[in-house]
């Protein structure tokens, strides 16, 4: 039996514990890491379950990204997809495994309407970027409002400069990405140096630094005429509220539209909180840091997308890097 098959195994037993769901059908949306699930219920009626990669967050994490959710739903405009309640009153439903150390966390979801954002529609993009930035100063917001709570109840990762580049990366080391030769990896390990400094000099204050989505990449936002939904928390962390916008730009980061992309951002992100111009000059530094991110996943991981983009995404990154050192690295 193959991974894959696997997860499919442990979906099919997941949804047995989950209300009206006996007689459900699912179908496979997403293997990365983790596995997502539409579930068709016999009345019509849909959901999304997720299949937790074994290891990757423990139970107590998960209800973490939980109550997140809830405090978002409770106490600001977004909407967000909110977790659905097993026949046992419990939303984490853990299953184990013949053959398997370590148990299978599944959480359900509410199924929301909408669509992926088109990154090839320059214009209606940065009209959603608008409302990323709006929305994701309300999630910012909400972290400072609740500091103290959150970090007394919601365990989460970090993703600070030794998280993503340093000594302990959570997704692999960018040396060894694709694509990454002797000249590149001198390279590169000059902007990490670079970026090790600036960050080190931003600091982690308490307005620069909370709970966070970390992953709001355009395969996470669902557009539903004028309204941008958020989905997948499962990599919500403690970070710094500008990576939010660095995740916005994943896999994109390169193309020409980005500085328009990043204008429409601030402006929605200022109708509701202020962005000083430090933090914004600091931008470039996000963006780069988050590339070499994906560059370390992209390594370390293997699916469609990470076969997709490949070398070339490493490959295309060299102009960038050249670009910010020739600004940053003086």
């Amino acid at each position: 039996m193959n991974l894959l098959e696997t997860f499919e195994r442990v979906a099919f037993e997941a949804i047995k514990r989950f209300p009206n769901c006996d007689d459900a059908t699912i179908e496979l949306l997403n293997h990365s890491e983790n596995s997502t699930y539409l579930v068709k219920q016999a009345d019509g009626t849909k959901s999304i379950l997720r299949v937790c990669r074994p290891g990757y967050h423990a139970k107590e994490e998960i209800l973490g990204e939980i109550t997140w959710l809830e405090s978002i739903a409770k106490n600001t405009p977004i909407e967000v997809a909110m977790p659905i309640l097993g026949k046992d009153g419990e939303h984490v439903q853990t299953l184990t495994l013949d053959g398997f150390d370590q148990p299978f966390n599944c959480v359900m979801f509410e199924f929301l309407e909408g669509e992926m954002p088109n990154v090839d529609d320059e214009v209606k993009l940065a009209n959603v970027f608008e409302k990323i930035g709006e929305i994701t100063a309300h999630l910012h917001q909400l972290s400072i409002d609740r500091w103290d709570t959150f970090q007394s109840n919601i365990r989460r990762h970090t993703w600070d400069y030794e998280t993503i580049l340093g000594e302990v990366p959570k997704w692999g080391r960018w040396q060894d990405g694709q694509g990454i030769t002797p000249e590149r990896a001198e390279l590169y390990q000059q902007v990490s140096d670079v970026i090790r400094e600036r960050l080190l000099r931003f600091g982690k204050g308490r307005e620069r630094f909370g709970l966070i989505h970390a992953d709001l990449r355009h395969a996470n936002l669902l557009v539903d005429k004028d309204r941008v939904k958020l989905i997948d928390f499962d990599d919500c962390g403690y970070g710094w509220y500008l990576h939010d916008l660095a995740a916005s730009l994943t896999f994109i980061e390169d193309r020409p539209y980005v500085p328009d992309l990043v204008a429409s951002w601030l402006k929605g992100y200022r109708k509701v909180r202020p962005l000083s111009e430090e933090e914004e000059r600091e931008i470039p530094t996000f963006i780069m840091m988050r590339r070499l991110q994906m560059i370390a996943w992209i390594g370390s991981r293997d699916n469609e997308t990470t076969r997709e983009l490949g070398s070339k995404y490493t490959e295309d990154t060299d102009p960038m890097v050249v670009k910010y050192l020739e600004t940053y690295g003086k």
